[in-house]
């Protein structure tokens, strides 16, 4: 057993180049959190994590505002940092499991909506649970990811990729020019926001409009590009409605669209259509459709996958790596694909995405592995926080031309995530 001897935490604020519009709203920065654990042993392990509420629970967005909301994530943070003190633990993932109803009921009491996303508890968890997969690592005197892995989990984790697509977001404000510029550096897949609310008043007819003129003019400005890293020879798209969608005759009119476009065939995820309360069997949707915050466990995974999803996002940056590890496990038993999806991260966190996305089976469509990661594209200090990096030249840490290429260095050194950022243990 491991026990924890001390913990710390903090946050910084990252600012972001422009708005990031999504789920109909946006944002303007993001704050990096830090949780850090030091042994009895005197091992130490410390955490990144990004807190985005917009994505987790825009209700206590809608409720608190940027500023309040982003403390109240914190707290859950800090909460549980203050019970693993003193505590013992055998797995990070164990652990997880011991605080998690705590600190999901001290979130209900914080903000005090009874109904508050899991979600929102597992993106404040995330820096603390990477903290403890450090400690661990360094504890067992482990030497490679692959070895840390518990037995169970390896299955689902059995690849190793030598390159990744890197997948580029293209939000609400994201012009046509921009994505021709993204096609003509190389990207291979696109994930193209949808669910945009123009007029800001909530009307679904407008918002469906919206989509369908986004989709055409991205669709025939980008069309033509040919890359070889897909099945088809052309740009793949990746659509991300985050349950911004009502019903399913919604989403049907938006493919019949595409359809009628000729973009249809090229849609190879449509990401979250429905909000997560809504259990709507999608078996008849004729693309593949992914589910994302509303699978916030193994058994939702399940769950989803009975209802006729046919693809799993995995977000070890926002859901925490041991919920992540429990969902590729359940997915891969029930022969469902995953990918691994960006919560704009930084570079450190980018690279524990990248262990991950590196070990999964290819998603249909695709000839190369691939990872979302749109960081670059929108932090405005993106070239500074990479300098934070403990391995900032490593040959993985860059994208080039649309890939991240992981040769025997990334596998070797494990993207350096187990390594100490100097910069942001300064800060604790």
């Amino acid at each position: 057993m491991i026990k924890v001897r001390r913990c710390r935490g903090n946050f910084v604020r990252e600012p972001l180049i422009a708005p990031f519009g999504f789920k109909g709203q946006y944002i303007k920065e993001l704050r990096q959190s830090i949780a850090y654990m030091e042994s009895e042993n005197g091992y130490d392990g410390l955490g990144l994590g990004v807190q985005s509420v917009l994505w987790s629970d825009p209700q206590v967005l809608s409720r608190y505002g940027d500023i309040e909301s982003d403390n109240i994530m914190f707290l859950l943070t800090e909460r549980a940092l203050k019970i693993i003190e003193g505590m013992k633990f055998d797995m990070p993932v164990n652990l997880l499991d011991e605080i998690f109803p705590e600190i999901y009921r001290y979130a209900k009491q914080a903000t005090g909506i009874d109904d508050i996303k899991e979600t929102f508890v597992l993106n404040a968890l995330v820096p603390v649970d990477l903290a403890a997969w450090m400690l661990y690592f360094k504890e067992k005197n482990y030497k490679f990811f692959d070895d840390m892995l518990p037995i169970s989990f390896r299955p689902s984790l059995s690849c190793r990729h030598d390159k990744l697509a890197c997948i580029p977001l293209i939000t609400y404000g994201v012009s046509v020019d921009e994505a021709v510029k993204l096609a003509q550096d190389g990207y291979s897949i696109l994930k193209i926001k949808i669910g945009s609310d123009p007029d800001l008043d909530g009307d679904p007819y407008k918002m469906l409009e919206w989509d369908k003129h986004r989709l055409k003019e991205i669709h025939q400005a980008v069309r033509d590009f040919a890359t070889p890293y897909t099945s088809s020879g052309k740009i793949a798209y990746y659509l991300d409605a985050n349950g911004r969608y009502d019903n399913k005759a919604q989403v049907m009119e938006l493919l019949e669209y595409a359809d009628k476009i000729g973009a249809l065939d090229d849609i190879i995820i449509l990401e979250e259509p429905f909000s997560q309360d809504k259990t709507i069997c999608i078996d008849d949707i004729p693309v593949r459709v992914a589910a994302d915050e509303c699978a916030h466990s193994d058994m939702d995974v399940i769950e989803r996958i009975q209802m006729g999803y046919k693809a799993i996002a995995l977000k070890p940056a926002a859901k925490t790596l041991s919920m992540s590890l429990r969902m590729a496990k359940a997915a891969h038993d029930h022969g469902i694909p995953c990918f691994c999806a960006d919560l704009t991260v930084n570079p450190i966190l980018a690279d524990w995405n990248k262990n991950v996305a590196a070990r999964l089976e290819l998603l249909p469509g695709m000839n190369i592995g691939i990872l979302e990661s749109n960081g670059m594209q929108n932090y405005k200090n993106w070239n500074t926080m990479e300098t934070y990096h403990p391995c900032a030249d490593g040959s993985w840490v860059r994208m080039n031309k649309g890939l991240f290429r992981l040769e025997e260095d990334f596998y070797r050194k494990s993207g350096g995530i187990f390594d100490i950022s100097d910069y942001y243990m300064s800060l604790i």
